[in-house]
């Protein structure tokens, strides 16, 4: 089994996947946001859901993006008063172990 979901995605369903991409890329072109507001965006958006995965996925890139340790946490953070503990708990250590672990 593959462990890789969006490989699984596209091995199964190709078509739909292709346009998945075409749909991040218009997303990605659009004006008005800069990247790393954008994947902190993101990052809040998939912990609100408790998309630990997801959060653990678009950590790299707001980091490639500028993002700071604070930054990140504070994005997870934002999500409490709004959907509650459950993606503060499932996806803040997410945050804690990325940046443990290269030592930030």
């Amino acid at each position: 089994m593959n462990d890789n979901p969006m490989e699984t995605f596209r091995k199964e369903a190709p078509a739909v996947a292709d346009a998945f991409d075409g749909l991040i890329k218009a997303l990605i072109a659009q004006e008005g946001l800069d990247h790393k507001t954008r994947q902190l965006i993101y990052i809040a958006m998939k912990a609100s859901a408790g998309d630990a995965m997801a959060v653990r996925a678009h950590i790299p890139m707001a980091v490639a993006a500028g993002a700071t340790r604070a930054e990140v946490s504070g994005a997870v953070l934002m999500t409490l008063t709004v959907s509650g503990i459950r993606g503060v708990v499932t996806c803040l250590p997410e945050v804690a172990g990325y940046f443990e672990q290269k030592g930030r």
